[in-house]
């Protein structure tokens, strides 16, 4: 079997517009694909995000309910967030489980990269498994613009909202779910 996940890049011939927002832009350029097709692309830039899934010392699982302007709903999804500028993934997402939840973790374990919408936009996440958490002394504050509750459950709980369909959660959380569990002994 060949290996399908060689990363082969695009050749790069002109930009022909961009739009900046806060977090990512928006480019349409010319680009010559690794076949040679040649064409104008549009895709979103992004500057890369990290994910944690946080278990609490007596197994449980700490999701957000989280409110997402571009969908004007509530979702349920594992503390995440945009890398800031010169930032790993890895100190992000130790900030992001600081601001999002109030607890921080000792021991981490890496789960590999999401590629979420490669039809549009060159986003990865780096995904982490967060163990023996601590709750902050202190509140930490998050952004401005984040409606956050911060939900404690039993595995089974999470697994049954999963597959009930009673609550909406996004595709990186279910991801990540699924690869913490493989490294979860007792779940």
């Amino acid at each position: 079997m060949s290996n399908k996940n060689i990363k082969k890049k695009s050749i790069f011939k002109e930009k022909i517009s961009e739009l900046k927002s806060k977090k990512f832009s928006f480019e349409i350029s010319r680009i010559q694909l690794p076949n040679g097709h040649e064409g104008e692309y549009g895709y979103i830039k992004h500057p890369g995000a990290a994910l944690a899934v946080p278990i609490t010392e007596d197994n449980k699982v700490i999701i957000l309910r989280q409110y997402r302007f571009a969908v004007s709903r509530y979702l349920l999804e594992f503390p995440a967030g945009t890398l800031e500028i010169g930032e790993t993934p890895f100190n992000s997402i130790k900030r992001e489980l600081q601001e999002e939840t109030g607890f921080s973790a000792d021991k981490w374990d890496e789960l590999g990269t999401l590629v979420p919408a490669p039809g549009y936009a060159d986003e990865e996440i780096n995904l982490f498994l967060a163990r023996n958490l601590c709750k902050l002394k202190s509140e930490v504050k998050g952004d401005l613009d984040e409606d956050i509750e911060v939900l404690i459950l039993d595995p089974e709980e999470l697994d049954n909202l999963i597959s009930s369909g009673d609550e909406i959660l996004d595709a990186k959380t279910i991801t990540a779910w699924f690869r913490a569990k493989q490294f979860l002994d007792e779940l």
